[in-house]
């Protein structure tokens, strides 16, 4: 999308709902600790690492912001933003259990 073209209310609701999802994740990211602790994160269903740091959740959650990017297919986007809540959901859940 180019930066001046105006959107349709769909669109403009969907950025919103995919805004609000990544500011949500980075918020959440912030309880991951600063430092590497031998502790192991889950995202899309799957353990990261185990030297996950802070830093890096934030990066992961921008990377995967980026690769859809240009994404136009209206389907794919409400998969994607779906999906990402279950992930933010997961990572949350996460977290607490381990005393984040």
């Amino acid at each position: 999308m180019e930066s001046g073209m105006a959107l349709s209310l769909e669109d403009f609701l969907v950025r919103a709902r995919v805004l609000k999802l990544y500011r949500h994740a980075l918020r959440i990211s912030r309880r991951a600790p600063p430092h590497a602790r031998g502790e192991a994160y889950t995202w899309k269903s799957e353990p990261i690492s185990c030297c996950l740091i802070r830093a890096d959740l934030r990066q992961i959650i921008r990377q995967e912001m980026e690769n859809n990017r240009n994404c136009n297919d209206k389907q794919r986007i409400r998969f994607l933003i779906s999906d990402g809540i279950e992930r933010v959901k997961r990572l949350d859940e996460t977290l607490d259990m381990q005393g984040h």
